[in-house]
């Protein structure tokens, strides 16, 4: 292999083998190096990131090229994330963007995701695949979004008192045991807030164990249980352009009136086999319970109600191999199947001021997803790396309504969506520093079965809203030193039958196919080790999304700014300078109403001392410290014209880390 012998930082992480100079497709155990990967990829040391409360999966997300994560303040709606504009369309969630941690899907069988149910504490690093390469992963991956964790080394205990602005607080209680071919971590977390607003309180409490067990000297199982239960979150809703001008703060009146609010309570559970001999199995299981109160009566029979009680269930597998052909020129090639299956007990009901009432919907969605898919890694020669895959998914939706009275006839219904995805990418390593690469690829989104369950005239599944196929390519120059390591892309994705937002009004969204949307854009992203003492790490994002017909992709940012310049004035002590740029981004498809463009400031602190046995670690962020006002994020289309969601004014938190290891 031609890599770089000069690598800026190399922190391995012990049970998913990752580095930030590696790179990991498909399977874990058989990582391969940035430099030579043919595919825009980052790589972030989640240490690297500021310190915060770890309340929103934005905190894992900072200066990645590409990366828009919209903070919204609104803990009843999940971080909005898009890749390179693939997403933009969500009301609440992740679409069109596959997640996942240490390997196992965040992302539901229909190509949904949301980021609550994760333990943000517990990844060590993150890693974006952008571009054609990420087509490997099927529907929906118009984007990877991986984290990973770290098998503990030895036991210790650990515990966390984190504050901020608006009565928050969090709690983090840690312990974990590590004997000879085992390893055990506890966590649990709490969090209570009043929120930056009227009607925004918050709870939520998680609990996570983990179990790491060696098999044999070359074959490690990880098992994973998960409870995450947030009993309590007030939604203040989003507002209009106006009532933001005038008082950011304030909370829209049916938010009170209809008493909006949701609790979730999600579990999971899954187990991972992973072998150095290039194969891996994990299999997952997970139930999801969400009650939601909109602001409205919901009582039009034909309707849905206002009033969501959904029940879901989750399960899957995936499976792959990776064979040596063991030629005079290396090549692999990684064989794997996927199953994955969905239920969806969904029932609506009126909503009496805050009050379940009469029963408007009851029904059962199922969706089935299945694929086969390959990965070719071939190296002809020394600085010549071509990597291909390709996948076949056949995604089934089917809906059972039980709610049939003469107002309201049968809505049962069933689509099947299916397609080929391939990616072709090439990297030539032109000296130990530099290297260039190109990829081409196709890939296609079906849509969600909420973003089926509702249309503008009739109840019942919307037949009509099929899958979207995209039409992706790349260029770009990687290059690493021992003080500098940079990457400049660009890109183009042209998607027919875009999934979009056809109109949204408090809360009901329903989506359609709009033809031909074009992207093409630039990224860069670089780190810079300026002096002992002084890093700075950059990244910017400029993207042109638009429709056939010129007007802009709502929810889009076309211009993106990240910049942390840190000082690390002594031994384990660090004082960061954040700077981050938004563009304006249109809220609507007629580009009518605008979230104009902001640039907040942010300073942030970190230190570390000894005492005794233990490791205390405080910290402090000062968010926003300009009092800027701005848009944190857009709801897209909302008919009743409440568009933006206030993002956060000046915040102080804190906290400190008490840990101990023996």
């Amino acid at each position: 292999m031609f890599v770089s012998s000069h690598l800026l930082v190399l922190s391995t992480l012990a049970s998913a083998s990752v580095a930030v100079d590696e790179v990991i497709v498909v399977n874990q155990s058989r990582p391969r190096t940035a430099l030579e990967t043919p595919a825009s990829v980052s790589n972030r040391n989640v240490d690297d990131q500021p310190s915060g409360l770890r309340i929103d999966a934005a905190e894992l997300l900072k200066g990645l090229a590409g990366v828009q994560a919209d903070s919204r303040a609104n803990y009843a709606q999940d971080t909005r994330i898009t890749l390179r504009g693939f997403g933009a369309r969500s009301a609440f969630g992740v679409r069109g963007v596959i997640l996942q941690l240490d390997g196992i899907p965040l992302t539901m069988p229909d190509g949904q995701a949301q980021t609550s149910s994760i333990l943000l504490d517990e990844p060590q690093n993150v890693q974006i695949i952008r571009g054609p390469l990420a087509t490997i992963y099927g529907n929906s991956a118009g984007g990877m979004i991986q984290w990973f964790s770290e098998r503990p080394d030895s036991s210790g205990l650990r515990f966390d008192a984190m504050f901020g602005d608006n009565a928050t607080q969090r709690q983090l209680v840690q312990g974990e045991w590590v004997t000879d071919g085992n390893a055990v971590r506890l966590t649990g977390t709490r969090l209570r807030t009043d929120g930056p607003r009227e009607h925004n309180r918050a709870e939520r409490d998680q609990l996570a164990l983990r179990w790491y067990h060696d098999v044999t000297d070359s074959i490690e199982m990880i098992v994973r249980l998960d409870d995450n239960y947030a009993p309590f979150l007030q939604d203040p809703g989003s507002l209009t352009p106006e009532d933001w001008l005038a008082d950011p703060t304030q909370t829209f009146a049916g938010a009170m009136r209809f008493n909006t609010r949701k609790n979730i309570h999600h579990q999971q559970a899954s187990v991972s086999l992973r072998s150095t001999d290039g194969w891996h199995v994990s299999t997952w299981k997970g139930w999801r319970e969400i009650e939601q109160y909109l602001p409205f009566p919901g009582t039009d029979i034909r309707g849905s109600g206002s009033v969501i009680d959904l029940r879901r269930s989750f399960i899957g597998i995936d499976a792959s191999y990776d064979y040596d052909w063991s030629l005079a020129t290396p090549l692999t090639t990684t064989f794997g199947i996927h199953h994955a299956e969905q239920d969806d007990r969904r029932f609506g009901y009126t909503n009496n001021f805050g009050e379940r009432g009469d029963l408007r919907r009851n029904e059962l969605g199922e969706v089935t997803q299945q694929a086969v898919y390959t990965l070719w890694d071939w190296q002809p020669s020394e600085q010549l790396t071509l990597l291909g895959g390709l996948r076949y998914s056949e995604v089934d939706f089917a809906v059972d309504d039980y709610f049939i009275v003469a107002e309201n006839p049968d809505d049962s219904g069933e689509q099947r969506q299916h397609a080929w995805s391939w990616s072709l990418g090439a990297n030539y390593a032109l000296s130990e520093q530099w290297s260039v690469f190109a990829a081409r690829g196709n890939g296609f989104e079906t849509a969600t079965l909420t973003e089926m369950a509702y249309s503008n005239t009739e109840t019942g599944l919307n037949t009509n809203l099929g899958a979207a196929y995209n039409q992706q390519w790349e260029i770009g120059v990687k290059w690493q030193t021992l003080t500098v390591q940079a990457q400049l892309t660009a890109f183009g994705i042209d998607t027919t039958d875009e999934i979009v937002v056809d109109q949204s009004i408090d809360g009901r969204t329903t989506y359609t196919n709009a033809g031909l949307t074009k992207r093409d854009g630039v990224e860069l992203e670089v780190n810079w080790l300026m002096h002992d003492q002084w890093q700075w790490r950059g990244a910017a994002t400029l993207l042109s999304a638009e429709y056939a017909s010129g007007a802009r992709l709502p929810g889009v940012a076309e211009q993106q700014i990240y910049s942390q310049l840190d000082w690390n004035y002594r031994p384990q002590q660090r004082l960061s300078l954040i700077t981050e740029y938004r563009g304006d981004v249109a809220a609507t498809d007629s580009n009518d109403v605008i979230a104009p463009s902001h640039t907040l400031w942010h300073l942030n602190w970190r230190g570390s001392y000894v005492l005794g046995d233990w490791q205390v670690s405080p910290w402090l962020n000062l968010h926003n410290f300009t009092d800027e006002t701005y848009v944190g994020s857009v709801v897209v289309n909302q008919g009743n014209g409440r568009a933006f969601e206030p993002g956060v004014g000046r915040e102080l938190q804190f906290g400190v880390q008490f840990n101990r290891r023996w």
